[in-house]
């Protein structure tokens, strides 16, 4: 059975396990550090290792994916939404194959997790386009077009009323922050869903992330001419489709 390390870094936790690649499955159990206040990269590098030590995998010889929540090109964080400003234009591969002494393959966590999907969740074998959201601290996005992704969308950060992000109004976050009902919340995404919908006509949505494991209380709310599921893999998506992309 081939297998590989995901590691899935978020706004507020950092999560890990080993992944089946072949079934791709979760082959460990999830474990979970939060994010160091702050998440500079030195912190959060040393938070990583922890997972690693508590995987009980810190030497070992498995391909290793890390999704984080950036734009990620060429190795390098381009943006900084929920982690410091240290992240910008930051050699983040080479950051952390220096400071854990091996290969990684680094990606952006809402790509990762619509690779794992594509491949092995809710859009296997699905034509055309899929657009993945992730639902959390905040927004992220991946396009899918015939199962390849087009990677580092940032659907979360387009501009919404007075909002210089859509994700500070609609994320898991703000119906937190705010505490919104279940049908407050689902009216804000009604608007966001809508308007991607306009703009990109996609097959099919997907949605991940932690809230996804309710998604009973939000999905049946909204009201959209493409199928929107919630990720099977829910929120070990990220996990996963890290992985995989370092098995490639």
């Amino acid at each position: 059975m081939a297998k590989a390390i995901g590691v899935d870094i978020g706004g507020t936790g950092i999560k890990a396990g080993i992944v089946d690649l072949t079934h791709g499955t979760m082959a460990s159990d999830r474990v979970r550090v939060p994010t160091p206040e702050g998440a500079s990269p030195q912190d959060v590098l040393t938070a990583v290792q922890t997972v690693l030590q508590k995987l009980e995998v810190a030497d070992s010889t498995l391909p290793l994916g890390v999704a984080f929540p950036a734009i990620v090109k060429r190795g390098k964080t381009l943006s900084a939404a929920n982690v410091s400003k240290e992240w910008l234009d930051f050699d983040a591969e080479r950051f952390f194959r220096d400071g854990l002494q091996r290969n990684i393959i680094f990606v952006n966590d809402a790509d990762a997790a619509g690779v794992a999907e594509a491949r092995h969740g809710a859009a296997r074998d699905v034509p055309g386009l899929t657009l993945m959201t992730t639902l959390g601290t905040g927004i992220g996005s991946s396009f899918l077009y015939n199962g390849v992704l087009v990677p580092n969308s940032e659907l979360g950060h387009l501009n919404f009323r007075e909002y210089d992000s859509v994700e500070r109004w609609a994320a898991t976050s703000a119906r937190e922050r705010e505490n919104l009902t279940w049908v407050e919340w689902a009216g804000r995404l009604q608007e966001f869903y809508s308007h991607i919908e306009f703009l990109f006509s996609p097959d099919l949505f997907v949605v991940g992330g932690g809230v996804s494991k309710n998604a009973d209380d939000f999905l049946p709310l909204l009201e959209l001419r493409t199928p929107i599921v919630p990720a099977i893999h829910r929120n070990n998506s990220g996990i996963i489709g890290a992985a995989s992309l370092a098995g490639d």
